[in-house]
């Protein structure tokens, strides 16, 4: 056989094996017959690939379920212990790192008690990676298999002659290159996106957007942003910068955004313009010793069902919210639109009715009725847990063999 054909065969056993895992992880148990079904392949290939995934731990039985007047079906499943992804959320207020199994569970955490925006990104960084190093420790000690390093940043990640660097201004990074700096240390392989794209791809994947295949999710924290996803696929646009939602205009002229603009969404509820507006507009507002904190906004909102000043404040929030959110309707026809981000899930249950409201008045008609609107379910790790899935999705696309340093990434898949 020439190395052009066994490169072949070797390349459709890789995409039939990652085609298996990709269900089984979405959707959980399933059975040999269901797998060939949902996945297309004939039920020789199905059975070839998950006897191998079982022997190499990669998948495993959980039971039987009965079929129609046949033998009962054995059900398979991902091995939650065939491995764990970090996880790391580089916030513009807090670290987090985590470390998940293949069931998407938290197993371990170390506390990074620093904001990245108060220290240069060398310092930041190094913290990362004592914290990664913990984890390796523990992890080595157990006996188990860390795959590797997903780290979601507030800013761009971009490609630069095959080196991903990292443009957050907003925490002043520029060209950074992260990834390569985190490899270099912990000798794991690292995978660096966004953070609302990171978000974004754990609550369609595991969260309020499964079975959406053209949705937008939306992070609203100290700073507002947005995953686009159309046909189950994110949207990066030419420099892998879409999605800067919080930077369009809703007012001409407005107030002046930190990012150099003027009107922008971000501006207006971002976590520290909404803080400004409480305190500009109620006299009864008490300033907190740290307005980094996410304690404010439990003040806020109660103020706001009694204090009439707090109150228009949370309403003035929820009606810029949504008429960006309408925008968004208007241009990407989405099926949902999921508010997410530690702001998006403190203030959006209590937003929700208004900010539908909002859309159904600014959008068009037609596409307006035929978008929901809902809160993120994954909570605070949602930022982590969608950086582990950046591993994740790398041993997916690679049929199930674990991600190695220097490998080129695989192009992002589609959630089917």
């Amino acid at each position: 056989m020439s190395t052009k054909a066994r490169a072949t065969v070797r390349d459709l056993r890789r995409v039939n094996r990652g085609a298996v895992l990709r269900r089984l992880f979405l959707q959980g148990s399933l059975n040999r017959v269901a797998l060939a079904q949902l996945t297309g392949l004939s039920s020789g290939s199905v059975t070839n690939v998950t006897a191998a995934l079982l022997e190499e731990g990669l998948i495993s039985e959980v039971g039987l379920e009965e079929s129609d007047g046949g033998r009962p079906r054995v059900l398979l499943q991902v091995d939650p212990d065939f491995g764990a992804a970090i996880g790391v959320e580089v916030g513009e207020t807090c670290i987090r790192v985590e470390a998940f199994d293949l069931r998407m569970q938290v197993v371990a955490a170390v506390e990074v008690p620093m904001h990245p925006q108060h220290h240069e990104a060398e310092v930041v960084i190094d913290q990362i990676i004592v914290a990664i190093e913990k984890l390796q420790a523990q992890f080595s000690g157990e006996g188990r298999r860390l795959l590797g390093v997903g780290v979601a940043v507030p800013g761009i990640v971009a490609e630069h002659d095959g080196q991903s660097r990292v443009h957050a201004p907003n925490i002043g990074w520029r060209d950074v290159p992260l990834e390569a700096m985190i490899r270099q240390r912990v000798h794991l392989p690292v995978f660096a996106d966004n953070g609302a794209k990171a978000l974004g791809q754990a609550e369609m994947w595991l969260g309020a957007g499964r079975g959406a295949s053209h949705a937008v999710v939306a992070l609203w924290g100290t700073g507002v942003g947005a995953a686009i996803f159309t046909n189950g696929t994110i949207y990066r646009g030419s420099a892998s910068s879409a999605g800067e939602w919080g930077h369009t205009s809703i007012v001409a002229g407005g107030k002046r955004c930190r990012c150099g603009g003027a009107g922008c969404i971000e501006a207006y509820i971002g976590g520290g313009a909404l803080l400004e507006e409480w305190y500009r507009t109620d006299p009864a507002a008490y300033p907190l010793s740290d307005p980094d904190s996410e304690e404010w906004v439990d003040a806020f909102l109660k103020a706001a069902r009694s204090n009439e000043a707090a109150g228009a404040a949370l309403d003035q929030a929820a009606t810029y919210f949504g008429v960006g959110a309408a925008n968004l309707v208007n241009m990407f026809n989405p099926e949902k639109i999921i508010i997410g981000g530690w702001l998006g899930l403190k203030l959006g249950p209590s937003m929700l009715s208004r900010i539908r409201k909002d859309v159904q008045q600014q959008a068009l008609e037609y596409t307006a009725s035929r978008v929901s609107i809902e809160v993120g379910q994954l909570g605070a790790e949602a930022v982590a847990l969608g950086a582990s899935t950046l591993v994740v999705d790398e041993l997916l696309a690679n049929g199930g063999t674990p991600p190695v340093i220097g490998a080129a990434k695989h192009q992002k898949r589609s959630l089917s």
